[in-house]
């Protein structure tokens, strides 16, 4: 029996840290980039609406692969299952994109 591989990827986006599930991550051919494919959103079936979870549904509505930067990457994590999606304001957070090297110039 094959289980389809699942990521959580966080990220920092206009001052608020987003955390959301994937099927696909990848390093791009775009230079200092990750490519999210496949995002994974719970059922709508659910009693309880969380207005986080569908402002982040509603903004990767017919999104078919995302390029986030490298810079605003917090984690990446393989996980079991998914998780709720959700969008966390980053003021008083002590959150840090890492920093990222220029590109090398050519001579």
């Amino acid at each position: 029996m094959s289980t389809k591989q699942i990521f959580r990827v966080i990220f920092e986006n206009q001052g608020e840290v987003f955390e959301v599930y994937a099927r696909q991550i990848f390093q791009s051919e775009l230079w200092g980039f990750i490519e999210v494919e496949e995002f994974v959103f719970g059922e709508r079936s659910q009693l309880l609406v969380d207005p986080s979870e569908e402002k982040l549904k509603n903004a990767f509505d017919g999104v078919k692969r995302s390029y986030i930067p490298l810079n605003s990457i917090v984690r990446i994590d393989e996980v079991e299952k998914e998780g709720a999606a959700k969008v966390v304001d980053s003021k008083g957070n002590n959150v840090k994109p890492f920093p990222i090297p220029p590109a090398p110039h050519s001579v």
